[in-house]
């Protein structure tokens, strides 16, 4: 280990130019802890540069993976949050029992919830979800730069106001 002080951050603030992995945030969660945990997660998302609706989105994306997890998932899990280039990448991992079925489809309007995977697939670039031996992982990810696409402004509009699909997704 370095003792240099301020050596440590001088490293991480090389690797981000370079553009390495950035880890943001790192810490365990429980249900007690879901708001405290959101608030902090918006501070670091708007410090990377993620700002008014795409912010919001991902944010509320997070938040939807970090309840399921207290709800389904034992009662508590892991958010790690990193940036690697000009990508977002969080991961929210739980212990519970994994569920035969990791439904992105939203249940039938009759159902009351069911629909925290499908917002979150909605509300961010990519939605990968991972059964492990002891849990789940769910990752969402989000570009940090507008995308080259005609208009960013009403690809956002329309995700939101469709049904199922969202650019570049289609209806899975």
């Amino acid at each position: 280990m370095n003792d240099v002080p301020g050596a440590a951050d001088r490293f991480e603030s090389a690797r981000a130019r370079l553009g390495g992995v950035t880890s943001l945030m790192s810490q365990h969660f429980t249900g007690e802890t879901v708001t405290a945990l959101r608030h902090a997660l918006e501070a670091k998302v708007s410090a990377a540069g993620l700002v008014g609706d795409p912010g919001f989105d991902f944010v509320l994306a997070v938040h939807e993976l970090v309840t399921n997890a207290v709800r389904h998932g034992g009662g508590h899990g892991r958010i790690e949050l990193r940036r690697e280039k000009d990508v977002l990448i969080c991961e929210i991992s739980d212990h519970g029992a994994a569920a035969d079925s990791l439904s992105v489809r939203p249940p039938s309007v009759d159902v009351a919830g069911g629909r925290g995977l499908w917002l979150a697939h909605q509300l961010s670039d990519r939605l990968i979800l991972t059964r492990r031996p002891d849990g789940v992982t769910a990752t969402v990810t989000v570009c940090l730069q507008p995308s080259s696409g005609p208009n960013t402004s009403a690809s956002s509009a329309a995700r939101h106001n469709d049904g199922l699909s969202s650019p570049g997704k289609g209806n899975e």
